[in-house]
């Protein structure tokens, strides 16, 4: 897994971001921690099933529907099925090697 670090991406309070199978972590954030690298690696995992464009593009509805189900952005990012299944599993590091295909499903009625 390729990580870059950034002065000033990705913004806001997000410590690292996965584009396209690549880490891209601000530089002030520090090192990645082990489990939030496992975390993005779930993400790449995703957007391999989903074959890249479909994984953004239904990150992108999920999230619009999430807000306005919330009302607030926070929440409709935390409570995205992608979201939802990386950060329920981002401690487990051996969680790939036994994950399902599209596993990420089972997590889209679930809510924080």
């Amino acid at each position: 897994m390729k990580i870059l670090y950034s002065k000033h991406f990705p913004p806001g309070n997000f410590g690292a971001i996965n584009l396209f199978g690549i880490i891209i972590a601000r530089k002030d954030y520090g090192r990645l921690t082990d489990a939030e690298i496992n975390h993005e690696c779930i993400h790449t995992r995703q957007m391999a099933e989903m074959l890249v464009i479909f994984f953004y593009i239904s990150y992108l509805i999920e999230w619009i529907v999430r807000l306005i189900q919330y009302r607030n952005m926070f929440d409709a990012y935390v409570n995205i099925s992608y979201e939802r299944e990386a950060y329920s599993n981002m401690y487990n590091i051996e969680y790939l090697k036994k994950r399902r295909p599209f596993t990420f499903k089972n997590y889209y009625k679930k809510t924080v």
